[in-house]
């Protein structure tokens, strides 16, 4: 048995004035958590356990065991949760649904404890629960979300700067994005032909891990119809056209740039429509993400590529409009951790780290 195998997955709480706590409850509720540890506060889980009419059996850790597997505390039938030291008081006295520095202090600490256990391979990946870039901002948190807290931790764990790139998958669909939390004109500002290459290969390598011999990567244009032919705007030709020439001359099958109100359509997995593509690169982050959130946000999941581990996410945020009312579906939640056990067992099984050839 693998290490990826055995190991936990480890999910952070989220916002814990956001629904986070709830799809966690739901999704334990539903069976889905058995190999699962929680990284937050057990109030805050209580909290939301009481919104659910959740009676939740809890085994609170309070530090990581020095090796693992070990046995684990109490029922497989009890929700663990390590709760990580110096989390601010009173989480769970906190209105649901607002922004707060102290739910911004606590969504990080979370996120720090968790990337650090999954770096060390303690753990076989990590989910997260949404968090609010407000909240992170009021606390004083030197990054807009995710991907750059991950980053810049993944960074400091191997020693040199990193490239990731944000991609939002389902069943039917894979987009990775060139730029991700930028306005609409710092984005297109932006591109340019190593950024665009640097995610090909960042693609590339994703797919090699997921078992793909050569991954078909679509390049979605920026203009429309790709530009017409410089028509409509250039990019296509002095920016983007290069890159994939340059992916092209490094073994990697890249194709387009195709227009972006099509290629989409051209490379989605349904019944009876085989897609031409594994992956569509897009230029901008509502270019690519509209298609996929389209098809579903309920079984969307976003995975950050290019660090050297497995993190996985539902493709919503906190919901603050229906946060502490027991509306809050799992499913994103549960299809993230699917996602992170498959692609830690691909990982493992391959021998492959998470982390791209440099």
């Amino acid at each position: 048995m693998s290490a990826a195998s055995v190991l936990p997955l480890l999910l952070t709480m989220g916002d814990p004035c956001g629904i986070g706590p709830e799809i966690i409850l739901k999704a334990w509720a539903a069976g889905e958590c058995d190999d699962a540890v929680v990284v937050g506060d057990p109030a805050v889980i209580q909290r939301a356990a009481e919104v659910l009419g959740l009676c939740v059996d809890m085994d609170v850790l309070a530090e990581w065991p020095a090796a693992w597997p070990h046995q684990w505390v109490g029922s497989k039938a009890h929700l663990r949760v390590l709760a990580p030291a110096g989390l601010p008081s009173g989480l769970a006295a906190l209105p649901w649904g607002q922004v707060h520095p102290d739910a911004g202090r606590a969504a990080a600490a979370c996120i720090d404890v968790a990337s650090a256990l999954t770096l060390q391979g303690r753990a076989a990946a990590m989910v997260t629960a949404p968090i609010h870039k407000e909240a992170l901002g009021a606390a004083g948190v030197p990054f807009p979300g995710h991907t750059e807290m991950l980053q810049a931790a993944a960074a400091a764990h191997v020693g040199r700067p990193l490239a990731v790139r944000m991609m939002l998958a389902n069943e039917e669909l894979r987009v990775v994005l060139v730029t991700i939390h930028l306005s609409l004109r710092r984005a297109i500002d932006a591109l340019d032909t190593p950024g665009i290459l640097e995610t090909l290969r960042i693609t590339h390598e994703a797919g090699l891990r997921a078992g793909l011999p050569a991954p078909r990567i679509a390049v979605a244009g920026l203009n429309p119809h790709a530009g017409e032919g410089g028509l409509f705007g250039d990019e296509e030709i002095h920016i983007i056209q290069p890159a994939i020439d340059a992916a092209r001359a490094e073994g990697i099958n890249a194709t387009g740039p195709f227009a972006p109100d099509t290629v989409f359509m051209r490379a989605r997995h349904a019944p009876g429509h085989p897609g031409e593509f594994d992956f569509v690169l897009a230029m901008t982050h509502d270019h690519g993400l509209i298609p996929v959130k389209y098809l579903g946000v309920e079984q969307g999941v976003n995975v950050t590529l290019g660090l050297p581990l497995v993190r996985t996410s539902p493709d919503h945020g906190t919901a603050f409009d229906i946060a502490g009312t027991g509306r809050a579906d799992p499913a994103s939640l549960v299809a993230a951790m699917k996602m992170a056990r498959r692609l830690s067992a691909q990982t493992a099984g391959r021998g492959l780290t998470q982390e791209p050839t440099p």
